[in-house]
């Protein structure tokens, strides 16, 4: 049996997953968890091939977290299971060394398939990611500036547009300041606009955040 844990927010979605696996020949849920504090807690004392984890989950401040927990816990994948945008967050998730990146809109059956495929060996992007990235292609070339953000780059727009000032981000990032304010120039620069207003709205017409 494929041993998996399931590292969310929300019980609606716990009590789903787990329902959903119950009678699974392949796949049992052997670990529940709602914060990023217990997902090493339980990696720790279980044997868990597969985490499936939400990236809004609470306590998980970046990206470099889930990088960490996989350098720590090489014989743990993770699948990333987000309603965040796709076509920004699944790419970089995967550069970052998870196996997979299913949204929350898709059927519990494709969590089950990818699971599998990623325990296979196999890296999982759904057919969503696939489509938005090729329109991405298509793009003009300042339409497609955003491709170029770096995953720290992402999360300090994130959480700009959820309305955090430089201090408080670079306390949930554990930055100091002037980097903050740093990052928040390279997006201006990046996203070719000149204020915080115009940035977070650049950011949403082109589903960054």
């Amino acid at each position: 049996m494929i041993k998996v844990c399931l590292a969310d927010n929300h019980p609606v979605t716990h009590f789903g997953v787990k329902s959903y696996f119950k009678d699974h020949d392949q796949i049992s849920i052997v670990a529940n968890v709602g914060n990023f504090s217990m997902v090493r807690d339980i990696l720790q004392t279980k044997e868990i091939d597969i985490l499936i984890l939400d990236l809004e989950l609470e306590g998980l401040s970046s990206i470099f977290e889930v990088k960490s927990i996989l350098k720590n816990f090489p014989k743990t994948k993770i699948v990333i299971f987000s309603d965040l945008a796709e076509q920004m967050y699944a790419p970089n998730a995967i550069k970052a060394g998870v196996s997979g990146y299913v949204h929350k809109t898709e059927k519990l059956e494709t969590l089950g398939l990818s699971i599998v495929k990623v325990h296979e060996g196999k890296i999982i992007i759904n057919e969503t990611v696939r489509k938005n990235m090729a329109l991405i292609a298509k793009q003009s070339k300042s339409e497609r500036l955003y491709r170029k953000l770096s995953n720290r780059e992402i999360e300090v727009l994130r959480y700009l547009s959820d309305g955090k000032k430089n201090n408080e981000i670079s306390k949930i990032l554990s930055l100091n300041e002037k980097t903050i304010s740093t990052y928040k120039l390279r997006l201006l620069t990046k996203l070719n606009v000149t204020n915080l207003v115009d940035l977070v709205n650049k950011a949403k017409t082109l589903e960054i955040i």
